[in-house]
């Protein structure tokens, strides 16, 4: 058994470049087409999100691809014949292939490796929800715990990870077929602006609609107060779609009515911001269950 772990995870969860080089992180890239050229999502190196969010707002047209079990096996195989064990902690396989893709890299592993010490952890979760994951186990590995422990870690927290969104315009959702035609044009005519969570399955689901935008992001923090457990121990992810004073904005609504270890702010990356479009604002904690 190796004691040298390795964490990987992919580039849907949304930590800083920063962040994954300064914690030894093997982030796999997926890659994204927009307007007809390939982009590797090399968390805002390639192409700064702000140039992706620009471009979406010109009318841009961006698509996502799942990483292949091709590339999996690969970045794996490479890991473990440099004495690694591997623990991948990847998106939500209700929303992407992708999970499906690594646990078959896996298995083709171990048909010629038996002896190969791979894990693949369903997250559940999407965008910084899983960077959450990935944050906490970074956290334990740095402070010396084993991987088993680990592992069980994020295991028996998974569902704890409470992702928390609003979107600015439904028209993302509604290409991507998360809402109806109907719903996106009523709710633009109405500033509705839906409040969604990451369920207990690992799919995006509407949970309030609410009216005007400031509205939305004081719920986002009522929500927060209802359900965060032991805030003093926590560090809180707000990430957003180019919309930095909006996150600045709930940060600092939330520093003045909750004592909290740390905020931490970030962009959504092009892969979930190509289906929530810009203007979307998420935040993530831990609470008892997930809604």
């Amino acid at each position: 058994m190796s004691n040298k772990t390795i964490i990987i995870t992919d580039s849907s969860c949304d930590l800083s470049a920063d962040y994954i080089r300064e914690n030894n992180i093997h982030v796999i890239p997926f890659t994204y087409n927009i307007d007809g050229q390939d982009y590797i999502d090399d968390l805002g190196q390639t192409m700064g999100y702000q140039d992706f969010y620009n471009r979406l707002r010109e009318g841009g047209i961006s698509t996502t691809s799942q990483i292949t079990s091709y590339t999996f096996e690969q970045t794996f195989k490479s890991f473990v014949d440099e004495g690694y064990s591997v623990m991948y902690i990847g998106f939500t396989s209700a929303l992407s292939e992708t999970f499906n893709n690594a646990v078959m890299a896996r298995n083709n592993i171990l048909e010629e490796n038996p002896s190969a010490d791979i894990t693949v952890i369903d997250s559940k979760s999407a965008a910084i929800g899983l960077g959450l994951l990935v944050y906490y186990a970074a956290e334990m590995l740095k402070e010396g715990k084993a991987k088993e422990e680990i592992v069980d870690w994020v295991e028996n927290n998974k569902l704890k990870s409470n992702h928390w969104f609003m979107v600015d315009s439904l028209d993302h959702l509604r290409r991507g077929g998360r809402i109806s035609a109907a719903a996106a044009a009523i709710g633009t005519m109405l500033e509705i602006k839906p409040i969604l969570i990451v369920d207990g399955e690992g799919r995006l689901d509407v949970s309030k609609k609410i009216r005007g935008r400031k509205k939305a992001i004081k719920a986002l923090l009522e929500i927060l107060k209802e359900r965060i457990i032991n805030p003093e121990e926590q560090t809180i992810f707000i990430n957003h779609g180019d919309c930095l004073k909006d996150a600045e904005y709930l940060r600092d609504l939330l520093l003045k009515e909750v004592k909290v270890k740390d905020v931490i702010i970030n962009y959504v990356g092009p892969i979930i911001g190509t289906h929530t479009g810009p203007g979307m604002l998420c935040m993530v904690f831990l609470g008892e269950e997930r809604a």
